[in-house]
């Protein structure tokens, strides 16, 4: 007998597994229309979620939203922690309706009598060293290590799927300080990320910048030389672990 039961809960445990959220996924339509002219990549990772948008003709920087997640029974509820398209939504918590369809995301809900209907196509879920959400808790200055708890004002860097995105944000101002993502590697201690979009900058975009990497204790020590050419040394902590006011 157990050896015919086997079988389905296999079937059962390939479907959750098939159905899972994390990863890097791209807007494909919007209300019945193809997405071309502007690009929307959203990125899930341990019950948080980021997404940024520029143009795809110039490269432009539209806007970023993101924050914890919950998925259940096809109720998908999203709480937004930061939002540039409309800052007065930040601390809203947004409900919609999630379905699969071949392998890609349904997303769908009524919003003051109008029905938004978004559909998302996973570019990857390929997993790394450094796959995971974090939140910065540490800096290096010469031989010295200053650290910080992380409060209303916080910097995360969520990876996963192959792409990253970092964000500034105060969640209780509701004030956003920027915002850059775009596609990574993280290899034998050599991480590699290339700008795909970034607010401050748009001339940013198309350039690549490694770093050393080493994840000690569960944390992800982050060396190099940053853009302008100065040297920085971060520690970067799970977001759960590192953040106080995480969901658990």
């Amino acid at each position: 007998m157990k050896k015919f039961l086997l079988i389905p809960l296999l079937l059962i445990f390939g479907l959750v597994q098939a159905q899972s959220l994390e990863g890097a996924w791209k807007m494909t339509h919007q209300n019945g229309q193809p997405v071309t002219d502007v690009e929307y990549i959203k990125i899930y990772q341990d019950g948080y979620f980021a997404f940024g948008a520029k143009q795809v003709s110039d490269n432009h920087f539209i806007g970023a939203g993101g924050g914890p997640f919950s998925f259940e029974n096809g109720d998908y509820v999203e709480t937004l922690d930061f939002f540039t398209l409309d800052p007065f939504q930040v601390g809203t918590v947004n409900k919609y309706k999630l379905d699969w369809v071949d392998g890609k995301i349904v997303i769908s809900s009524d919003i003051r009598g109008t029905i938004l209907v978004e559909i998302w196509e996973k570019v990857s879920d390929e997993t790394d060293d450094l796959t995971g959400n974090w939140v910065i808790t540490g800096r290096k200055r010469g031989e010295e290590i200053s650290r910080s708890t992380p409060g209303a004002r916080r910097t995360i860097k969520i990876l996963s799927g192959g792409r990253f995105q970092w964000v500034a944000f105060n969640s209780e101002t509701k004030e956003f300080s920027g915002s850059g993502g775009g596609t990574y590697t993280a290899k034998d201690g050599k991480y590699t990320e290339k700008i795909t979009f970034f607010s401050r900058d748009d001339s940013r975009v198309g350039a690549s910048l490694s770093f050393d990497y080493e994840v000690k204790d569960g944390e992800w020590h982050h060396s190099g030389l940053s853009s302008t050419g100065n040297p920085i040394y971060e520690i970067w902590t799970p977001y759960a672990i590192g953040y106080p006011g995480a969901k658990k």
